[in-house]
């Protein structure tokens, strides 16, 4: 893995958009935000969305090598909150996977990602790696043959869901503090 990523604007763009809508990412995912707030949010997201598509084109997945780890991490993140642009997320899917088998990029990132297009589908995720609020609590979306589950996870370094469930009751659990918290906060490093 490079220390010095190739485009360091790039890699700066990235973390700086990740950073500013961190906070809001974080009290959406804690269903903390009334229709009013959602706005701006969603406008941020969308503008977001824009940059990494013209990224994804001029320089296919933003990974280690081009942006730096944190570049790679915030341009994930980017991708992961383009719940709006279903097309971007299913490009986006392709291009990490194969930084993922360059060793350009983390495979639990493309984990994420690809269980996050497929919950948009519709479909059953593969890694158990989404989840929502509902009334009982939190609870994981279908998933695609929930018996092979932890050994698909395993295969990508993720620990066991029943792990990684709890450490998210227990983030979610916490608090936030919008100063200091980022949704980095709520979303596991693998």
């Amino acid at each position: 893995m490079t220390t010095h990523p190739l485009r360091p604007d790039l890699a700066e763009d990235l973390i700086s958009r990740a950073e500013q809508a961190s906070a809001h990412w974080s009290r959406r995912i804690r269903n903390q935000l009334d229709g009013i707030q959602l706005g701006p949010g969603r406008h941020t997201d969308h503008a977001n969305a824009k940059v990494l598509r013209r990224i994804l084109a001029e320089h296919d997945w933003p990974g280690h090598r081009l942006v730096g780890p944190a570049g790679c991490r915030a341009a994930w993140q980017l991708a992961l909150h383009a719940d709006d642009e279903p097309d971007l997320q299913r490009s986006a899917v392709r291009l990490l996977h194969r930084a993922v088998k360059a060793d350009d990029a983390p495979a639990w990132q493309w984990a994420h990602l690809l269980d996050r297009s497929l919950i948009a589908r519709a479909e059953p995720q593969e890694f158990g790696t989404q989840y929502r609020i509902t009334p009982d609590g939190v609870q994981p979306w279908p998933l695609r043959e929930p018996r092979a589950l932890d050994s698909r996870r395993a295969h990508l370094g993720l620990p066991p869901a029943a792990s990684a469930m709890a450490a998210l009751r227990r983030r979610l659990l916490t608090p936030p503090n919008d100063a200091g918290r980022t949704v980095d906060d709520l979303v596991p490093a693998m």
